[in-house]
């Protein structure tokens, strides 16, 4: 049987403008200025640059707009305005063309230069080759196999399968094999490789052949294996050599390139640049923070439409096309005043958060010494500033800060506590230092297993299991103690 109630209930919903202000803070400097490109285009009303009638920081105390709702609208007289002057066709607003803003007239963008490709560059160097039309379309295929580190990862079966399927090429393994040596000549050497160990010998064979070129060739081909777990002893029983001409043979092989596209100059991708939104100096011994100025732009609320909102509000006649008008006028100028509103509160939400993170680590600011970092978690600084720990996790997961010793991703800061011997708290990140400056200072010819890290950072007051040495040691990407050998 259905019936109809009614239900009162309380319930927590956030406004489009705090959803609005946790997106403007989780943005970095750059995605924040797109961002703010994006709003100037679709809301006309905001603009940019400092007003010149009045006070900019003045622009929502008049009474008149921040009282103004659609049931005042109804009672509203006042003399006729002409609503085409302000919602005209034109597609570019006047804001647009105005140099103090974010406009054609400036070229705020970094020009990037058009180089060759990586595979392009491949291509060129194969007409210097002379191919017939067969051999020529099977070269280029292998070309377009190449992945950007240089390796072609396909079985020669497969690459001659795909051929005849995907192109109507028909041929054979031993014409493709015929190819790849082509493909092995060219530039970077080792360009072409299926594995580490081709790649290595074709680097090797285009070497100026020496003794020790010729026994670095002749490890790589039969040895591969016992060199790639630095197993020094048995190669020099294997060869009959000594430390010194085996130091010299695995010199030889450390100078290649394992990834030879990667090399390749003409293989630029763009490169992201990294844009600090907070820069902390040191003055006369006190710490100074300051936010980057392009996260605290000058923006307004178009004149020209509080000057059209007023003159409906002075008009004795209203029509109904007015009436709309007067809507999307509201509409634009709520919009641009929410919009401002959510970048003040972004700018201060942003200096407070960094501000405590800043004291917090005071020490650490002024020396610069990893090891004085304190243990420090999201809800120390939520509690410190009073926002929500997800708030604090906005403001650092993708924030940088410009301090005298480098620019540092701010989560960066943010560690768990351990308890030393003497019972204190102690970051994780000054274990982890302490762990790669330990390794820095062992005997390379006979590194430090986990079990012995553990026992020496023991000593110096941090009780350690060996377990987690070896989880610190992948996470500052540290190899085994056998990979750290050296002869």
């Amino acid at each position: 049987m259905l019936k109809q109630f009614l239900n009162l209930k309380l319930s927590q919903k956030l406004s489009p403008q705090q959803i609005q202000l946790m997106k403007l803070i989780q943005l970095p400097t750059q995605a924040f200025e797109q961002r703010l490109l994006e709003e100037m285009n679709e809301n006309p009303a905001l603009e940019a640059g400092k007003e010149d009638e009045y006070d900019a920081e003045d622009e929502f105390a008049n009474e008149e707009f921040d009282d103004y709702d659609e049931s005042e609208s109804e009672r509203i007289e006042a003399e006729d305005i002409n609503i085409d002057d302000y919602l005209s066709d034109d597609d570019t607003p006047d804001y647009k063309t105005q140099v103090n803003n974010y406009s054609e007239d400036e070229d705020r963008e970094m020009p990037y230069a058009a180089p060759i490709s990586f595979h392009q560059d491949l291509i060129n160097q194969l007409n210097t080759f002379i191919l017939n039309d067969e051999e020529r379309e099977i070269a280029e295929f292998l070309v377009g196999s190449i992945d950007d580190m240089g390796y072609i990862r396909r079985s020669v079966p497969d690459i001659v399968d795909d051929m005849a399927f995907t192109q109507g090429i028909y041929t054979d393994e031993k014409m493709v094999e015929r190819m790849m040596q082509v493909i092995h000549e060219l530039e970077p050497s080792g360009v072409g490789a299926r594995d580490l160990q081709e790649c290595l010998l074709l680097q090797l064979k285009h070497k100026t052949p020496t003794e020790s070129v010729d026994l670095a060739y002749d490890i790589i081909e039969n040895q591969f294996d016992a060199f790639t777990k630095k197993h020094y002893d048995k190669l020099m029983q294997k060869y009959n050599i000594s430390n010194d001409q085996l130091k010299k043979a695995v010199h030889e092989i450390e100078r290649l390139n394992p990834k030879p596209g990667g090399s390749f100059t003409g293989n630029n991708k763009v490169t992201e640049n990294v844009v600090p939104d907070f820069a902390i100096r040191i003055v006369e011994g006190e710490l100074e923070l300051s936010l980057n100025g392009r996260n605290a732009p000058t923006l307004h609320v178009s004149k020209d439409y509080q000057e059209m909102m007023q003159t409906y509000k002075v008009s004795k006649d209203k029509s109904a096309d007015q009436k709309d008008a007067v809507q999307f006028i509201k509409q634009k100028l709520d919009s641009a005043k929410w919009f401002i509103d959510a970048i003040r509160q972004r700018q201060e939400t942003l200096f407070v958060t960094m501000n405590a993170i800043m004291h917090y680590q005071e020490e650490f600011f002024l020396e610069g010494d990893e090891t004085k970092l304190r243990p420090m978690i999201l809800k120390d600084i939520a509690d410190l500033v009073g926002l929500d720990i997800s708030t604090i996790s906005r403001v650092a997961n993708s924030k940088y800060v410009e301090t005298p010793y480098g620019t540092k991703l701010i989560k960066e800061f943010f560690s768990e506590s351990m308890k030393n011997d003497q019972g204190e708290d102690v970051s994780t990140l000054e274990i982890k230092k302490i762990l790669q400056n330990t390794i820095e200072e062992e005997d390379k010819q006979k590194p430090l297993p986990d079990d012995q890290l553990a026992e020496i950072l023991k000593e110096k007051g941090y009780p350690i299991a060996r377990r987690t040495i070896a989880k610190y040691r992948e996470q500052l990407d540290i190899p085994v103690a056998r990979m750290r050998k050296k002869i």
